[in-house]
């Protein structure tokens, strides 16, 4: 019998567990979906799509040298699988589970519907150290290390295709890209400045952060000057799996066993502390869609009931609009804008900021503000996209409130202003002292800058330090109320860290107080 082999986020052939069980059965079709219906969501984009056609196109060149080129097949999910049940007759699929949003959890049921009434067999495979149907956050971290303790599954050594090739009008040629796209109309179009997908760029940037920058990742990612090259900026190879995470995990124990087979003196300074906090945000790269396994609504819903509602009565749809657009009349949040706007990228720190100023300086609802980062994120994992944006939104009841000074921040992130600067040229010339708050500048001296404020450079849309105290005020308020304390706990059973040295230990009484652990995705890249 047939094996359809279903590729999502997992564009690869090294480590594909459902690709490796369907070689050595007998025929496989590899697939690819390009769904109207999931392109069309808030959270995709145009650069998304960029991506993945990239990821693709050495997909192809890989699975027809084995043997069984990808098939590219447009329409809804059902659809293409009723096309190929017409063609084929009885197959059986295989594939990855995905931790997505509600519109590509809603497809799954579906096809597990489908599955069920044409007598069709749907095997799913684990994905990374994401556990389906986890009963017991406790066990999570054992669970994770028992994934990742087996080598990566090798690609299969060849493929063999079906015997007969399968026509259909739904089916795309070799190469070829989904017709009749409708996108979100807040959606800005792909740009060139943006990674380009592969996996032999994923490849090329693990060895050369190994080989250049690992000295350099602790103290270089929080700041924008130093962390496009301190990171190493594999978080879209994953999101899209182009690379496994197992993979990465491995290469950094092999990378640890070289090093500490040196001789102390001998090793590069830096190395073994940059590879702890490396492989840490591996782990926590899969704790955090964990959440969203264990509870999808969070792409929407407050994680703690008490938050729900917040601050939907201060919605304001002006406010929200100068923040995309990066003019806020803070400096480092418009240049870290800008710079998102162009790259697709920018770092965990920078990312915790806009969130955050979003949610407290100008008290925001944080789901749009959610899903327009979610299109401009070119590494956008929605397992790590939502429960983070909730965390730095303050909404979770289990972390602890993260209320950024955006003028603290430029000052101890950019104390030169060479970020803002590249990012905002109408304060190019600006002189230091007024650089992160110009609105400070006497008029006298704007004019003989050629730069007034409200004119050339936006005012600022708030009083940054009276909004954060009222944030404040208003949320530790409520995080005092006896009843929230008692949901806090239930939300930490389900949801919380787990330290993996205290499995089996007893459980705490009440939330302990949570590390800022970025993971890959949304604050590491």
């Amino acid at each position: 019998m047939i094996t359809v082999v279903w590729f999502k986020r997992d564009l690869r052939v090294t480590d594909h567990a459902p690709l490796h069980d369907a070689a050595r059965r007998g025929p496989v079709l590899p697939v690819y979906l390009f769904e109207p219906d999931l392109i069309a969501q808030a959270d995709s984009s145009p650069r998304h799509l960029g991506f993945i056609q990239e990821c693709l196109a050495e997909l192809e060149a890989r699975l027809a040298a084995l043997g069984s080129p990808l098939q590219r097949w447009q329409g809804t999910a059902v659809e293409v699988l009723q096309a190929l049940r017409d063609r084929l007759g009885p197959f059986r699929l295989s594939s990855h589970e995905e931790t997505g949003n509600l519109a590509s959890y809603a497809r799954d049921r579906a096809v597990a519907r489908w599955c069920r009434e044409h007598g069709v067999e749907w095997q799913e495979w684990p994905s990374g150290g994401v556990v389906r149907r986890l009963h017991d956050r406790d066990a999570w971290s054992r669970l994770w290390m028992e994934r990742m303790t087996p080598a990566p599954l090798a690609a299969p050594v060849a493929l063999q295709p079906p015997p007969c090739p399968i026509l259909s009008p739904l089916r795309l040629p070799p190469g070829g890209a989904p017709r009749h796209l409708a996108w979100h109309p807040d959606t800005l179009p792909d740009h060139p400045a943006r990674q380009h997908g592969g996996r032999s760029h994923a490849r090329q940037l693990l060895r050369h952060f190994f080989d250049q920058h690992l000295p350099d990742y602790r103290r270089g990612m929080s700041s924008p000057l130093s962390a496009g090259d301190a990171c190493s900026r594999l978080s879209p190879y994953l999101a899209f799996g182009a690379v496994s995470v197992r993979e990465i995990v491995h290469a950094v124990w092999r990378r640890r066993t070289e090093l500490q087979a040196m001789p102390p003196d001998l090793r590069p300074r830096g190395e073994l502390p940059g590879l702890k906090s490396f492989e840490s945000r591996l782990h926590w790269h899969c704790h955090f869609i964990q959440k969203l396994e264990s509870e999808p609504e969070l792409e929407c819903r407050d994680m703690h009931p008490a938050f729900a509602g917040l601050r939907d009565a201060s919605f304001d749809a002006n406010r929200l609009a100068r923040w995309r657009r990066g003019e806020t009349g803070f400096p480092l949040i418009d240049a870290c804008m800008a710079m998102l706007r162009e790259t697709g990228w920018i770092n965990f720190r920078m990312r915790a900021l806009l969130i955050a100023f979003s949610s407290y300086q100008l008290w925001q609802p944080w789901q749009k503000p959610a899903l327009h980062l979610a299109r401009e994120f070119l590494d956008y994992e929605p397992g790590i996209h939502y429960p983070q944006i909730q965390m730095q939104s303050g909404t979770t009841g289990i972390n602890t409130l993260r209320i950024y000074n955006p003028v603290k921040q430029a000052r101890d992130q950019d104390p030169d202003g060479r970020f803002v600067r590249r990012w905002l040229p109408a304060l190019e010339r600006l002189p230091d002292a007024w650089l992160f708050e110009p609105w400070k500048m006497p008029p006298e001296l704007q004019r003989r800058q050629g730069l007034v404020i409200g004119r050339d450079y936006p005012e600022p849309l708030v009083d940054h330090e009276a909004a954060a105290r009222h944030a404040r005020d208003t949320l530790w308020r409520l995080r005092k109320e006896d009843a929230v304390r008692r949901e806090s706990r239930a939300v930490y059973e389900k949801h919380g860290s787990r330290n993996p040295h205290r499995e089996g230990t007893p459980r705490p009484r009440r939330p302990s107080p949570p590390t800022d652990s970025p993971q890959l995705g949304f604050d590491f890249g």
